[in-house]
């Protein structure tokens, strides 16, 4: 079995957690390669808690519905989300919202939240329609890389409801080079800034972003506008406080990325999905000519194709695949004892095919997600793509609002698919994104 973490008191009935000692870079090699073979191999010979070397530290794998309960709702403030996530992303992240914790977290999340109430997302989506109509309209017909282009239009959303700046393609160019590089960065094997590195393009990439915040702050702080950079530049708390400049560059660089990234490969799984099952496809499509071109904000609610869809693809692929914390006191999961600074992670990419709850995990099934079968409501750790706890993603409804719009105007206006026997191949070396861009055949409808 190999070796164990760490023994309890002797009066205590807790277990030690099994530990691999094999070759951490080899490890981590073949999880990337597969990870959802490599998450059942580990669980059949280690159970659902173990450890093993990676990335220069000792990280306990703590699999299933009961140890992420557990560990993110966090109930004794035995863990930690800074320390973890900073030792992966913080060179490059820095106090953005997932970073922080306890009371400075809660604070932090008080004032973000005026940007996210429902008044200002109606707001956003206000901008965020005809831009979307218009870039949809120009997407490009014939064999087309979805990935790209999806990619290209969310930086443009980003550009426009995010900042509220029209900037030049060189430009949106150089952003988008530097926030794949910051993200790419957190899962380098070698973690020093050797010139031309994965760590060291992320060091880089987050000056950049930081000069071009700084370089906007001001006269986003002389006008309140309708998008996310002004609103936290205006924010406040219920007792007044409002974010220094600092704050809104560390949130901006961090949320920017996080909706950025994660709504490109949700939007992608769904194209993916609904090329290999256009019986979906059209569901959806004849769902979405009941509306008009233009949504409502109380539309969105009332796609509820594309909303299955959504959650299906969200259950195979959820953009960010682990969810890591630090032990911040000697505690337990599950049983194993954990003891003060361990690093823990809780796999929602593996959880999400757990046979215990999912009928025919590895299936695409929208119709697992029907209100007569809700298979994700068997336990409240069972669906969390989004997170779980204090530290749920705070733009969730934007990120599903601006999907939803999306992938109504691409089902009104293009089919797509992809050839008979097509399976996506699969990087997971830092976010999930398919190794090809997911070359599509598009059609105009």
């Amino acid at each position: 079995m190999g070796a164990v973490l760490a023994q309890a008191d002797a009066e205590s009935s807790l277990k030690a957690v099994p530990f691999s000692t094999r070759n951490g870079i080899l490890e981590m090699m073949r999880m990337r390669r597969d990870p959802f073979a490599f998450s059942a191999e580990r669980e059949r010979k280690y159970g659902r808690v173990s450890g093993m070397n990676a990335l220069g530290i000792t990280i306990v794998t703590c699999s299933g519905p009961d140890a992420a309960n557990q560990i993110l709702m966090n109930k004794d403030r035995a863990f930690a989300n800074g320390p973890a996530w900073t030792y992966l992303i913080g060179p490059f992240f820095n106090r953005g919202i997932m970073l922080l914790d306890f009371d400075e977290h809660r604070d932090h999340r008080h004032i973000l939240q005026q940007a996210f109430t429902p008044k200002v997302l109606k707001g956003y989506m206000d901008e965020l329609q005809p831009m979307v109509a218009d870039r949809i309209s120009r997407f490009p017909t014939g064999q087309v890389k979805m990935l790209s282009e999806l990619k290209q239009l969310t930086l443009d959303v980003a550009l426009e409801v995010f900042l509220g700046l029209e900037l030049p393609q060189d430009e949106a160019d150089r952003l988008n080079k530097a926030f794949i590089e910051t993200v790419r960065a957190g899962v380098a094997y070698v973690r020093k800034p050797i010139p031309g590195g994965r760590w060291w393009k992320g060091i880089r990439s987050r000056k950049i972003l930081e000069e071009f915040f700084y370089a906007h702050i001001d006269e986003k702080r002389a006008t309140l506008t309708p998008d996310l950079f002004s609103v936290l530049c205006h924010a406040e708390s219920e007792d007044g406080t409002s974010f220094t400049d600092e704050d809104v560059v560390n949130h901006m660089i961090f949320v920017l990325m996080a909706a950025h990234d994660t709504t490109t490969i949700t939007m992608t799984q769904m194209s993916y999905w609904m090329a290999k099952h256009p019986e979906w496809q059209e569901k959806a499509r004849a769902q979405s000519f009941e509306f008009g071109d233009n949504l409502e904000y109380a539309d969105l609610a009332n796609l509820t194709v594309i909303d299955l869809i959504m959650r299906e693809s969200l259950r195979l692929c959820p953009p960010v695949p682990a969810q890591p914390r630090m032990a911040m006191k000697d505690t337990e999961v599950n049983g194993y004892f954990i003891p003060e600074g361990t690093f823990v992670v809780v796999p929602q990419l593996a959880n999400h095919r757990s046979a215990e709850i999912y009928s025919h995990p590895d299936m695409f099934d929208p119709e697992r997600f029907a209100p007569d079968r809700a298979e994700d409501k068997a336990h409240r750790m069972a669906w969390i793509p989004f997170g779980g706890g204090v530290h749920k993603c705070i733009g969730l409804y934007f990120a599903q609002m601006q999907i939803k719009t999306v992938m109504h105007q691409l089902l009104r206006h293009y089919e797509w698919s992809v050839p008979e026997g097509y399976t996506m191949p699969m990087d997971y070396s830092a976010l999930p994104v398919p190794k090809d861009k997911l070359p599509v055949q598009m059609r105009r409808l």
